[in-house]
């Protein structure tokens, strides 16, 4: 049977397109997707059973990041396995036969709006942009309703899949436009050899100083921080919770690092041990 993998969205999403993506460059077949209505769905399939492994974005190289999705792995315990990043293409699709001009409405998610703004406003402004819960979701209402001259902007795959024509590919304002998605799957065993990023989470006493003195740490261990976010906790006042991704080339270098910052943070959470995009 093929690994059940979770995805916040419908069949055709990018979601599907870096589940597929990252197990094909395991080897392994290509695995049988689960859709979930919302992020947090991912965690509920995983602790039900319903699947058994999940994949989630993190971070756009144009919309930024998905923060609240940082929350949900701290408090779900998640363990990272994996990360993929997939070079996101926009395109705009419509029920074959028609041509742009016949387009009145285009359908899509807020962050596929973000990032093909700039060719509705320049190309075909008199198109209304309408903000809907999933790429190819849009695309599959169109196609199901039979929509003359409403549009969905989505993946080429949920083009193929729902019988879609597209009118104008790569829609996207800029052309270097990456998701980040995390792997999570407990079935995934990276030697230690291999493993050359970490995500980590922790607070700080709030005391003049206390981050900076944390990053000079890493930065002496020859740590690189790729990310580093912020997110407020919960009924606390003016505290946060840091996340923070590094990369390094020594896993011993970098379990030092972590014991000489452990007694200076609160609460530090080893989300994750994997190995960089960089290197697969």
């Amino acid at each position: 049977m093929n690994k059940r993998v979770a995805i916040q969205g419908f069949h055709g999403s990018f979601h599907e397109q870096a589940a597929c993506s990252f197990y094909e460059k395991l080897g392994e077949p290509e695995p049988d997707i689960i859709e979930c209505a919302t992020f947090e769905g991912l965690f509920t399939s995983l602790a039900d059973d319903k699947a058994d492994a999940a994949i989630i974005a993190v971070e756009n190289t144009t919309s930024g990041g998905l923060l609240p999705n940082f929350d949900l792995l701290r408090r779900y315990k998640a363990r990272v396995k994996g990360e993929i990043y997939l070079h996101i293409h926009q395109n705009l699709m419509a029920i074959p036969g028609q041509k742009l001009e016949d387009i009145r409405e285009v359908r899509t998610h807020y962050m596929a709006i973000n990032q093909t703004r700039q060719f509705f406003e320049t190309k075909c402004p008199w198109i209304q942009m309408v903000e809907s819960e999933d790429t190819a979701k849009s695309a599959a209402d169109v196609a199901e309703g039979h929509l003359m001259g409403v549009g969905a902007v989505a993946s080429s795959l949920a083009a193929e899949r729902f019988g879609l024509e597209i009118l104008q590919p790569e829609i996207e304002t800029y052309s270097q436009n990456y998701t980040r998605f995390l792997v999570i799957d407990d079935s995934v065993n990276v030697p230690e050899e291999r493993i050359s990023k970490a995500s980590i989470c922790f607070t700080l006493p709030h005391t003049p100083g206390s981050l900076a003195h944390i990053l000079t740490i890493l930065s002496f261990y020859d740590m690189n921080l790729s990310r580093i976010q912020s997110l407020p906790i919960p009924g606390k006042k003016w505290q946060y919770f840091f996340y923070v991704d590094i990369t390094f080339e020594s896993y011993e270098r970098y379990t030092q690092a972590l014991a000489a910052v452990r007694p200076l943070v609160e609460g530090l959470d080893i989300m994750g041990e994997y190995e960089s995009e960089a290197r697969l």
